[in-house]
């Protein structure tokens, strides 16, 4: 269970760093393209797999829905431009 402790700027600075340089582990991509068709439950298996834990599962399949919710937000603005 979370205690609560928010992350500081500079943890999720190298985080985001660390993701723009290393991209995306492969089980990563297959949970995006799952979600991407509407797969969120074999998302989840995929996930809870890989992962070891339910809680760890859903944590990781809810990070890949919303980077897939920016990358959709981010494309959507370039093409209408």
């Amino acid at each position: 269970m979370s205690l609560g402790f928010k992350t500081s700027k500079r943890v999720l600075f190298v985080r985001n760093l660390v993701r723009e340089v290393a991209g995306f582990a492969p089980y990563e991509k297959r949970i995006t393209e799952l979600l991407k068709v509407g797969k969120d439950k074999r998302a989840l298996k995929v996930a809870k797999r890989k992962l070891g834990t339910h809680k760890r599962a859903k944590k990781k399949r809810e990070e890949m829905s919303n980077v897939l919710r920016k990358m959709r937000a981010g494309g959507a603005g370039d093409k209408k431009k």
